[in-house]
């Protein structure tokens, strides 16, 4: 983790102008092709959950923009983030599953079973206290969506990233994903979102090289 001087940032301007308002978050979303993903992980039994929150949480990592963080008075940059995510209990109750971050998939993968385990009959939906280096994620695998909004703390509004997706479905011979990011726009532009759709679909269009 380090600290950014906000008064030699060429963002300083963007940064306070939108950090004082009282809904600072927008969301952009939009459909992924995972043609070729989907084929690959169903081919290989790869969990499709577990694909899906690899190439989003590595995307993220590759973008300075989502690892920064307004932490009181200060803007942090962290090395790594790593996701917060929700996970279905019984009693269609959801619980909150918290994973390290680890760049290689097959090991990724294994933690985030574990994660999983542990949390599906145990409800919690508690984060490490004061902790920030976090994605928060969910799937809504029950609908197509258009659109997403997410409940966010506002006071302080807080400044880590949500993403989403829906439930994939065909369109001209091609599965598409509806996916949502939401950042805060003190930290995060429309440019930074594009390039993280840019950079996922890089990774979901060459699985064999990424998984």
């Amino acid at each position: 983790m380090k600290f950014i001087d906000v008064e030699n940032w060429n963002r300083k301007d963007h940064y306070n102008y939108f950090k004082q308002l009282d809904y600072p978050h927008f969301n952009i979303c939009g459909n992924l092709d995972i043609t070729n993903y989907h084929s690959y992980i169903k081919e290989n039994g790869l969990p499709f959950f577990i694909s899906i929150l690899y190439a989003s949480v590595k995307t993220a990592n590759s973008i300075k923009e989502f690892r920064f963080r307004i932490r009181g008075d200060k803007l942090i940059e962290h090395e790594i983030v790593s996701p917060s995510f929700t996970v279905m209990t019984e009693g269609e109750v959801f619980s909150f599953c918290t994973v390290n971050f680890i760049d290689k998939y097959d090991d990724f993968k294994i933690s985030a079973l574990k994660g999983i385990e542990k949390v599906k009959n145990k409800i919690t939906i508690e984060d490490e206290p004061g902790r920030d280096d976090l994605l928060y994620i969910t799937s809504i695998p029950w609908i197509s969506f258009t659109n997403i909004t997410h409940p966010i703390q506002m006071k302080p509004v807080d400044s880590i990233p949500r993403i989403s997706w829906g439930k994939y479905f065909e369109e001209g011979g091609k599965v598409k994903l509806p996916f949502s990011v939401q950042a805060h726009h003190a930290l995060v532009d429309g440019i930074h979102v594009g390039q993280f759709f840019s950079i996922i679909q890089e990774i979901l269009d060459n699985p064999v090289k990424y998984l």
